[in-house]
């Protein structure tokens, strides 16, 4: 409780000291213990000790193997020693858990476009080869089109465990899209992962092949030829539904009209890819759910 305490005021060090002493109690439950050892490496972490942070997890892991505090934690500290096979490894352990864990399934496709040096092998490439005419894949295509992209996903709040629950996050996921990538086709036009986000029902679609130059219509008549089981008031039909991305920093959603291409909405100022993936919300009209869920938010209407 005291690690915690600490933990908490971000006095990371006196933790540490904490948890430590916890441990040398030795009071026998090996489940107390592999929490102890998950917060313990919590923060080190945030202490940059990134090798002790992934003995405690392995520590914790051996004493408790479906512990996912501690698989996630261990994935982050190879992900800070660029350990990104080993990182890879322990996110597949843990998506084995729980296929729809949401910082594993985003841990994994990060860890995997790291290992490949991204989605787009020239993103590190600087400007100036390009503007010498080399033909810099990544850099050049996502500037051609006016496309921005955010490597990094947004930091989550850190929390500590006050008891042996194991953690339950909240969002929306689809473990279909772990290591889904964005490539370029033969005639030079990109195809991207697409996640689709369902909040009234809390489902997913994942396209992994979405043509920039597609219209989002094309792909719902595909997606809802058919009413999908967890729809039984049958609302999602291809021309009852609206679409809409969330500009996260400003907390405004915008209206996307299925009738635009990817790419248009890609190239719009306030849209940001995120971890190589564009998402899209789905919402039935005129729907009891969209009108409380949209109630006190600003809209966009492109």
């Amino acid at each position: 409780n005291e690690g915690n305490e600490y933990f908490k005021e971000k006095d990371y060090g006196r933790a540490v000291a904490a948890y430590s002493e916890g441990l040398r109690r030795r009071c026998g439950d090996a489940e107390l213990d592999a929490v102890l050892l998950t917060n313990r490496g919590a923060a080190h972490f945030h202490l940059g000790n990134y090798r002790c942070a992934l003995n405690d997890a392995i520590q914790a892991k051996k004493l408790k193997p479906t512990h996912l505090k501690a698989i996630i934690r261990g994935a982050l500290c190879h992900m800070e020693l660029k350990n990104f096979s080993e990182a890879i490894a322990w996110c597949e352990e843990g998506l084995q858990i729980d296929s729809k864990e949401k910082k594993l399934v985003e841990m994994r496709a990060k860890a995997d476009k790291l290992k490949l040096e991204g989605a787009f092998p020239g993103i590190r490439t600087d400007f100036s080869t390009r503007c010498q005419g080399r033909a810099v894949m990544g850099t050049a295509l996502l500037c051609e089109r006016n496309i921005k992209l955010v490597l990094e996903p947004s930091d989550e709040e850190e929390e500590v465990s006050g008891g042996l629950a194991e953690i339950s996050l909240d969002g929306f996921h689809s473990d279909s899209a772990t290591g889904a990538k964005v490539h370029l086709d033969a005639d030079g036009n990109l195809n991207w992962p697409v996640l689709f986000l369902y909040p009234e029902h809390e489902q997913t679609d994942f396209t992994v092949a979405f043509h920039e130059n597609s219209r989002f219509i094309d792909h719902l008549m595909v997606m809802f030829a058919e009413l999908p089981p967890w729809d039984l008031e049958k609302k999602y039909l291809p021309n009852n539904l609206e679409l809409y991305f969330e500009d996260e920093e400003r907390e405004e959603m915008y209206d996307v009209n299925p009738e635009q291409t990817l790419l248009q909405v890609l190239q719009h100022e306030r849209y940001f890819v995120k971890a190589g993936t564009p998402t899209i919300l789905v919402f039935a009209k005129h729907s009891p759910f969209s009108k409380k869920y949209f109630s006190g938010k600003k809209v966009h209407r492109l």
